[in-house]
């Protein structure tokens, strides 16, 4: 899995590829961690570029969420689709988070 980061005004871009597995997840836990330490609040995952998502990936992003929200922070997702995005609503993520169709929306959300 690979991240690329972006700022564009105080919200915090992460573009998410590759697949979230147990294999992978923890990366995800430490890539949080970082953006946490480096006082983001508002972070919007960009899964554009994920093409699998497992039950460890989704614990993983639960993870994320409470360590933002403990901070007074947010996280939420845009451009989901195909399998994840079936994951995602399968799971109850979509009724949990904020989901945006594009990159555009999220950032205007």
């Amino acid at each position: 899995m690979e991240f690329s980061n972006t700022k564009n005004g105080d919200k915090l871009v992460v573009k998410v590829t590759g697949r979230m597995d147990a294999l992978t997840a923890q990366e995800f836990d430490t890539e949080c961690r970082t953006w946490l330490d480096s006082g983001e609040k508002d972070v919007i995952a960009d899964l554009s570029g994920l093409e699998y998502i497992s039950s460890a990936g989704l614990r993983s992003i639960l993870s994320a969420a409470k360590q933002l929200k403990g901070a007074s922070g947010n996280l939420s997702f845009c451009n989901l689709s195909g399998m994840v995005e079936e994951v995602f609503v399968v799971s109850g993520f979509s009724a949990m988070f904020k989901l945006y169709p594009t990159l555009e929306d999220a950032l205007a959300g």
